[in-house]
């Protein structure tokens, strides 16, 4: 393997962990965003409670705990084995659930914060006037709360992106398989490759600078004439 290949094997592998996981996640957080902040049930606190969980917990229980769950031992991890022909666990399809549970609730959060923030008699208003609940969702709900999901799709990018605690329990470092750019940065600083770390830290920022100055994030109040 060249040096080169060596240097973005880890870089392509995190983008299209980031892509998959973060895809994945928005969709999942932005239904379960509008089912929750639609609804009103006994035990609503314990749930979104369990939902959030994975923001406050160390990576490393996260990765844990989906260890426990998709480990050959498990009948989650027997089951996916028997599926796929392979096991979960310290595969790339692994690298890319633990990026899903990590993001999960910024996206949650963001998007239940974006529906919540919508007026309901906008929607009843379309509904009265004969629109089905998936035309009140595309064309009335939806475009109100597009900053709250463009900012939620962006989070979720970059938490995957820089995700290292759960990636490394569950995943691994396999090179070429699960070893994405926080792993290989966390190796090359172990080994003393300052300048390969540096060059992969160089690429995280740039990544990370980029996501900024997409979501918009430090432009400051539109002047009003």
């Amino acid at each position: 393997m060249t040096e080169a290949e060596m240097f973005w094997m880890p870089v392509w592998l995190s983008i299209k962990t980031s892509l998959l996981s973060s895809m994945i996640t928005f969709i999942l957080g932005t239904a379960a965003a509008r089912w929750m902040s639609r609804r009103r049930f006994a035990g609503k606190t314990a749930v979104e409670t369990l939902l959030m969980l994975p923001l406050v917990l160390p990576p490393t229980v996260v990765g844990f705990l989906l260890l426990v769950i998709l480990g050959r031992n498990s009948w989650v991890g027997t089951a996916a084995e028997w599926l796929f022909a392979r096991p979960v666990v310290f595969s790339w399809g692994a690298a890319v659930i633990a990026a899903i549970v990590v993001s999960f609730p910024l996206v949650y959060q963001s998007m239940r914060v974006g529906f919540e923030s919508v007026d309901d008699e906008l929607e009843d208003s379309a509904r009265s006037a004969g629109a089905g609940e998936w035309q009140v969702f595309r064309w009335i709900t939806l475009p109100l709360v597009r900053r709250a999901a463009v900012s939620a799709y962006i989070l979720a990018f970059a938490r995957g992106l820089g995700e290292f605690g759960a990636t490394w329990m569950v995943a691994g470092n396999i090179p070429g398989v699960t070893q994405t750019l926080p792993t290989a940065i966390y190796v090359a600083v172990s080994n003393g490759d300052s300048r390969l770390a540096w060059a992969w830290t160089g690429m995280i920022v740039l990544f990370s600078w980029l996501l900024l100055a997409a979501s918009g994030t430090g432009r400051g109040p539109r002047k009003r004439d």
